[in-house]
Order: C-alpha cells, then structure tokens, then sequence
C-alpha cells in the first residue's frame, strides 16, 4: 500500500472511531482487527504483527 493510501485508510478509521465515540471504538478496533485477520493465508504474520503492535504500544 503507498503511503498515501495508508493516510487515507488512518484518517477513515479515525473518522469511524470518532463517529462510534470512545466507549465503542476497543469494539470498532477490535471487529475491524479480526476483518483483517480473517484474510490472511496463514497465521505467523498476524501472531508477528500482534507482537510488534505490542511492543510499539509499550514504547
């Protein structure tokens, strides 16, 4: 995905999260999370992305 396209799909996802409103986005996050997972051939690059979103939010 380019860079830009990247922007427009954060800017949208914040745009839903500020529309759902704090208390339901962890739910919005969360289906939108497992939309993705749900797409993937196979299971290590959601485990590896799991553990590197982790860390990240621990930094």
């Amino acid at each position: 995905m380019q860079a830009e396209d990247l922007d427009l799909a954060y800017t949208h996802l914040c745009q839903a999260m500020g529309r759902t409103g704090e208390s339901r986005s962890p739910l919005l996050l969360a289906m939108v999370c497992l939309g993705l997972i749900s797409r993937q051939q196979t299971l290590a690059p959601v485990l590896t992305l799991i553990d590197e979103a982790e860390a990240r939010s621990r930094q």
